[in-house]
C-alpha cells in the first residue's frame, strides 16, 4: 500500500467529485472543502433530498454536470428555482436534473467522477453505493449503513470492481490513517475485508454522547433535546441519537470488521470524553497507534478526498497543552445496551446486522417523533431481533438484505403499535 506523503509542487491534480446526499452534514462540509481547495477539487454531480433552498445555492456555486432529487415530483420546482435566479447568479451551464432513486444511482455512476461522497443517511444509501462500485469508481463512505447491512453483498462487488472504499468517518479514518506504511500485502485492496497482516486489536473511541455523565436510572426521563445535544460534535439527529445510545460506536465495531477483517473479539470500545483521539489500533508487538485531531468531521473527509497525499490547510493546529488531559473509561453496559446488541448482531451475521441496524432506524425515527421512549429504542431492537433469528440467511443476496430491512422496519412499527407494555422485556 502506498504511503501518505506532502503534495508535491508542481503535481497538483483537479480530481472530480459527486457527493451524495449534498444538503446533509457530511455533504456539506465535503462543498466546503471544494471550495476551500479550488485548485484540487471540483463538483460534478450533487444528490439532494428536500432542501432546494440550499441545493439551488450548491448548484449556482459549483455547477454541476448533474443533479439527483430524491424526490421526483418536485423535479419542476427546482427547475422553476433555478430558472428564477438572476442571470448573474446562474450557474454557466445547466445541470442535467434527475429524480428518484434512479437518478440517484446514476449520479452515484456519473461517468467524468472520480471520487463519489457517500452522505446519504441510512439504508437508503446502500443502492446509490452499490452503482457507483459498480461503475468502478473510488469512494468516501460515510454512510455506515452500506457495510453493516449488507457487508456480504458489498465486498464481493468490490472485489469485482477494483474500487477502493476510503472510510470518511473519524473513527475509520483514524485506523486507516494509523495503518498507512503497516506491511500490506500487494493484493489486498484498500479497506474490502483483507486481514491486515501485523495488527492485534481496534480501539474505537466514543465521545460517551448526550448522556455520558448521567447516571443509568435517569434515562428514563431523557426527552428528544436532551439526545439530540451532543456534547462535542455537531452532527444530524439521528446519528446524534446514536451516539446518545452507543449505537453509531456498535455499528462501527460491524464496519470495522469488514473494513479491516478483524473478529469481534479485537474490536473494542472505549469512553474518550474529548474527542481528541479518534481510534486506536495495537499491532503485533503490542505498539499503539492513535490518531489524534480537533473534534472536526472536515479533516476526515479531507482526508478521503486527498488520498493518497496529504493537502496543507490553515486549520487550526492541535495544542495539546491546551487540551489539558486525554481521559478514557470503559462504556457502562447498562446504560449502553443497544452496543451489546449491536455486537451479538455482528457475530450472528448474515441478514442479522441488517435487521438490527433497519430496526434502529425505525426505531429512532420514532423516538424523534415522540412516539416512543429513549429506553424504548434497545427494547424493539432487541425484540425484533430476536423475531429474525429463526429466518436469519447466512450468505445474504442483495434481496435478502433489502427484504429483512423492509420486515424489521414494519415489524418495529407494528410492535411500536401495541404499546409500551408489549415491548417490556419478558
Amino acid at each position: 500500500m502506498r504511503d501518505w506523503g506532502a503534495v508535491a509542487p508542481g503535481n497538483l491534480t483537479l480530481k472530480a467529485i459527486a457527493v451524495l446526499g449534498s444538503t446533509g452534514s457530511i455533504g456539506t462540509q465535503t462543498l466546503d472543502i471544494v471550495e476551500e481547495f479550488p485548485d484540487r477539487f471540483r463538483v460534478v454531480a450533487l444528490s439532494a433530498g428536500n432542501n432546494l433552498a440550499l441545493l439551488v445555492e450548491q448548484i449556482r456555486r459549483h455547477a454541476p454536470e448533474a443533479v439527483a432529487l430524491a424526490d421526483p415530483t418536485r423535479l419542476g420546482e427546482l427547475e422553476e428555482r433555478l430558472a428564477a435566479l438572476e442571470p448573474s447568479q446562474r450557474p454557466p451551464r445547466r445541470p442535467q436534473l434527475l429524480g428518484g432513486r434512479e437518478g440517484i444511482c446514476a449520479v452515484a455512476a456519473w461517468s467524468s467522477a472520480e471520487l463519489v461522497v457517500t452522505g446519504i443517511v441510512g439504508c437508503a444509501g446502500l443502492l446509490p453505493t452499490l452503482a457507483a462500485i459498480r461503475a468502478g469508481k473510488d469512494l468516501a463512505l460515510a454512510n455506515k449503513e452500506t457495510l453493516i447491512a449488507a457487508g456480504p453483498v458489498v465486498l464481493p462487488e468490490l472485489e469485482r470492481s477494483g474500487s477502493r472504499l476510503l472510510p470518511a468517518d473519524s473513527e475509520h479514518s483514524a485506523i486507516f490513517q494509523c495503518l498507512q506504511g503497516t506491511p500490506w500485502p500487494e493484493t489486498a485492496r484498500l479497506s474490502t475485508g483483507h486481514p491486515t497482516p501485523g495488527l492485534r486489536n481496534i480501539q474505537l473511541t466514543a465521545s460517551g454522547g448526550a448522556f455520558r455523565d448521567w447516571p443509568a436510572a435517569d434515562l428514563a426521563k431523557a426527552t428528544v433535546a436532551d439526545a439530540t445535544s451532543h456534547p462535542n460534535w455537531s452532527m444530524g439527529r439521528k446519528i446524534t441519537v446514536d451516539s446518545a445510545t452507543l449505537m453509531n460506536k456498535g455499528l462501527e465495531v460491524i464496519e470495522a470488521h469488514y473494513l479491516f477483517g478483524l473478529d469481534y473479539d479485537h474490536i473494542e470500545i472505549v469512553i474518550h470524553p474529548q474527542s481528541i483521539i479518534h481510534s486506536m489500533v495495537e499491532l503485533a508487538d503490542s505498539s499503539v497507534l492513535a490518531q489524534l485531531g480537533w473534534p472536526d468531521m472536515k479533516l476526515p473527509i479531507l482526508s478521503c478526498l486527498s488520498w493518497p497525499e496529504r493537502i496543507e490547510t490553515p486549520w487550526p493546529r492541535l495544542n495539546l497543552a491546551q487540551v489539558g488531559q486525554l481521559t478514557f473509561r470503559e462504556p457502562d453496559r447498562q446504560k449502553y445496551p443497544c452496543m451489546e446488541l449491536a455486537y451479538a448482531a455482528g457475530r450472528a451475521g448474515g441478514t442479522m446486522p441488517a435487521a438490527m441496524n433497519a430496526a434502529n432506524e425505525q426505531a429512532v425515527a420514532l423516538f424523534l417523533e415522540e412516539r416512543i421512549h429513549f429506553l424504548d429504542i434497545p427494547r424493539l431492537i432487541e425484540r425484533v431481533c430476536d423475531r429474525h433469528r429463526a429466518d436469519l440467511t447466512a450468505t445474504p443476496s442483495l434481496e435478502d438484505v433489502l427484504a429483512v430491512d423492509g420486515w424489521a422496519r414494519q415489524a418495529v412499527s407494528e410492535a411500536a403499535g401495541h404499546g409500551l407494555q408489549y415491548l417490556q422485556p419478558a
